[in-house]
């Protein structure tokens, strides 16, 4: 007799949680974006009538796929605990495609719109990399130890997201301390908040009503707030097409900051849904990959002009319990609130340190999933992998705007800082190797590490030939070092 089918819900409490912390992740994005792009010069219609709009249909598409692919998993395995994928922008991909593609492109163009343009042509070219880079996915997931991928993500949790939103929790520190307290209690020590609302929500609703009360967020708020109200429809353009021409002519040299990133985004993706299996979903690193590349290139045809990605957030929201409904509403209060201008209302009439803590909880998580999912001899791999984004985040802090600061650090911040990504990656799976006594492959992952830094994707600025030289020999050293005891076992075992 065959088992009963598992009601799997549409939508839950839970899913309230977790849908405010993804929500204010993507809204924290939208809001850098418009800020950034108006302040580049590029006019309110193509930041609101554009640029978000097609930022907002890929996040749609993206979470519409992810809740179903969810069901689907929950169908499969019977569970009606399965977590839907967080999915959204990427926070690191986003500043490249704003300052490394948008910027140079308004500043050689000298118009916003052509501008524009080839940005989105860039965005659409990144989204057909990453769909391709999708066949080698689960290769690629495969011979990679879990711990560097885990360590890397958690560099991230533990830099842009859990440390930038404990800054942002403490600029309010009566409002914020408050906030994070009841994070800790309804969502780390589960205890249930009062009248059983969900954590986020109550701890959103008394922050914010607190921080008006004593007049740590003045009423000029709600007039901000209404500035940019109006309707934006959600319509596909040919923008990508006809930034194509002069990206593909006079703009190549933009091509080189793309392929990199994409490369960046493919791993982000990876890492993410890595760190889902270990917490208990196991989805597609391929399906993935491709459904990411493929929301990005629909974005790009309705005009957006940044990269989406598996979010990092899901391991914060598999803890709270959600399902695939916080992915549902996602997806689709993006799409009704970019339409009538409503996402920069809701950003300038909650505090920044209200909403704060919900993102200091999902750093948290995942920096603690990096060490639960691995065995503790591994643990150092995972510390080494999450180094190299303390580097990235001082110098993408400080480098633009006070680069002597950086300097009087460390002359190897910046360097240490680019391409961090694969920098942890392929120092946490030397780590793993040398522990597992695995010397040879050690050796193939520093002579990777060698060819990335050749080529620029690690410790250099852009693409070229012998881009980092110092670090092209540092890593063949690492290399001739690990074959020499590669050796030296294989001489004991004789």
């Amino acid at each position: 007799m065959a088992a009963a089918s598992t009601h799997y819900p549409w939508y839950k409490k839970e899913d309230t949680d977790a849908f405010f912390a993804l929500f204010q992740n993507n809204i924290a994005n939208f809001v850098i974006i418009a800020i950034t792009m108006l302040g580049m010069g590029f006019p309110a219609s193509i930041v609101y009538g554009q640029v978000l709009p097609g930022a907002a249909v890929a996040v749609m598409v993206g979470n519409f796929y992810y809740a179903w692919s969810a069901a689907r998993l929950a169908r499969k395995e019977n569970r009606a605990d399965v977590t839907a994928l967080s999915y959204g922008i990427s926070t690191p991909v986003m500043f490249v495609f704003l300052f490394g593609v948008l910027l140079p492109a308004e500043q050689l163009t000298g118009d916003a719109e052509m501008a524009w343009k080839v940005t989105v042509a860039a965005c659409f070219i990144s989204g057909t990399i990453e769909a391709a880079i999708s066949v080698i996915g689960r290769w690629v997931q495969h011979h990679l130890p879990r711990a560097a991928m885990l360590g890397a993500v958690a560099g991230v949790a533990l830099t842009f997201i859990a440390g930038e939103m404990l800054f942002k929790t403490l600029e309010m520190p009566i409002i914020g301390l408050l906030v994070l307290a009841i994070i800790i209690v309804g969502l780390v020590a589960r205890v249930s908040m009062p009248f059983k609302l969900p954590t986020s929500l109550f701890a959103i609703i008394v922050g914010t009503a607190m921080a008006y009360l004593i007049g740590d967020a003045g009423t000029e708020r709600f007039s901000d707030a209404f500035t940019h109200l109006g309707f934006y429809p959600l319509l596909p353009n040919l923008a990508w097409f006809e930034g194509l021409g002069l990206l593909l002519t006079s703009m190549l040299a933009v091509l080189t900051v793309v392929l990199p990133i994409t490369l960046y985004n493919a791993i982000e993706t990876m890492n993410n849904v890595e760190a889902m299996e270990a917490a208990g979903d196991k989805y597609d690193v391929r399906e993935c990959q491709a459904v990411d590349g493929a929301g990005t290139m629909i974005g790009a045809l309705f005009g957006g002009v940044f990269p989406t990605t598996v979010y990092i957030a899901t391991v914060g929201a598999k803890w709270m319990g959600a399902g695939r409904g916080y992915s549902l509403l996602n997806g689709a209060v993006y799409a009704l609130a970019t339409m009538f201008g409503l996402i920069a209302a809701l950003a300038a009439i909650i505090p920044v340190s209200v909403v704060a803590p919900i993102l200091v909880f999902v750093g948290m998580s995942m920096i603690a999933t990096a060490f639960q999912a691995n065995d503790t001899r591994y643990y150092p791999a995972v510390a080494l992998a999450m180094l190299p984004y303390f580097a990235n985040y001082v110098m993408t802090r400080f480098n633009r705007g006070a680069g002597e600061v950086v300097t009087d650090i460390s002359s190897a911040i910046v360097v240490m800082g680019q391409g961090a990504m694969f920098m942890a990656i392929l120092l946490g799976a030397m780590t793993v190797s040398v522990i597992d006594h695995q010397f040879k492959r050690a050796a193939a992952f520093a002579s990777i590490a060698a060819g990335f830094s050749f080529f620029g994707l690690m410790h250099a600025p852009k693409l070229s030939l012998n881009a980092a030289p110092e670090f092209v020999m540092g890593y063949l050293g690492m290399a001739l070092l690990f074959v020499y005891f590669a050796f030296q076992e294989a001489g004991r075992q004789r």
